[in-house]
């Protein structure tokens, strides 16, 4: 592969990845769409790609959250429990539920989610008490059933679900969603991997280039005020409702979605 296509992945990755860092997102759900529509490569391949750049995001970040005690590993583990059986259910009734009327669900649950993230503006003084689980462990499930329904990644669910129900901080709940999509991109690269669709000269630069990004955007979710954070990440919500909206009338912008 000529060196500034590697480059040019290098500097994709770089960009998504901080981005997704910062908001404790997927990166998939910003990479898969460059990948496919300016770098005209194959939607499988762009995925397989996608999920090697998660997978290192996730071990990117994780020691910058660890250390500053961000990341709640035994809330993640729990809730992950209920992601997966969520996205188990989604797998069983793809098919079932007509697209349109999956993209109008999801435009409802981003824009009520925007606006719960906006009516709440103040995180809990110093407190990472997990509140409400029951709560937390429904919408969980229901943020894995329509990942799994949708082909998109759960964070843009989980964090506004972590942040509203259970009642933590953003940044905690960031850092939580940033270890708990690495475990879950894990199993799907596996997958990919094993069919062959995971390519070497394309996931190597984006890789790199994700673990970089990852540790600026660790660096960057750390130091920037939370209620920045949170009027970013509102922001992100209201931009996706859009996109699925037009989705849903089969307008499609920026591509497909990982």
């Amino acid at each position: 592969m000529p060196i500034g296509v590697e480059l040019w992945l290098f500097a994709v990755a770089l960009g998504t990845s901080m981005l997704g860092g910062v908001l404790g997102m997927a990166s998939g759900i910003f990479i898969v769409p460059v990948l496919t529509m300016f770098g005209r490569i194959d939607i499988h391949t762009a995925v397989g790609a996608s999920l090697v750049s998660v997978i290192a995001c996730s071990c990117g970040s994780a020691a910058p959250f660890l250390k500053e005690r961000l990341t709640n590993i035994r809330l993640a583990i729990l809730l992950e429990t209920a992601t997966t059986s969520g996205a188990l259910c989604g797998v069983f009734l793809a098919g079932l539920v007509p697209t349109q009327y999956l993209y109008l669900l999801f435009v409802l649950i981003l824009l009520l989610s925007a606006q719960q993230m906006l009516v709440r503006r103040k995180d809990p003084d110093g407190s990472s008490s997990v509140q409400r689980l029951p709560l937390g462990m429904t919408l969980m499930y229901g943020a894995g059933m329509i990942s799994a329904l949708l082909g998109i990644g759960s964070g843009v669910l989980k964090i506004p679900a972590m942040d509203t129900a259970l009642r933590l901080p953003i940044k905690v709940s960031s850092a939580t969603s940033n270890f708990m999509i690495g475990v879950t991109a894990t199993a799907s690269a596996a997958a990919y991997f094993a069919r062959g669709e995971i390519v070497t000269s394309v996931a190597a630069p984006i890789a790199l280039g994700s673990v970089v990004g990852a540790v600026l955007g660790a660096r960057i979710l750390i130091n920037v005020p939370a209620q920045r954070l949170r009027l970013m990440f509102i922001g992100i919500l209201v931009l996706l409702a859009a996109q699925m909206l037009l989705a849903a009338f089969g307008i499609n912008l920026f591509g497909p979605k990982s």
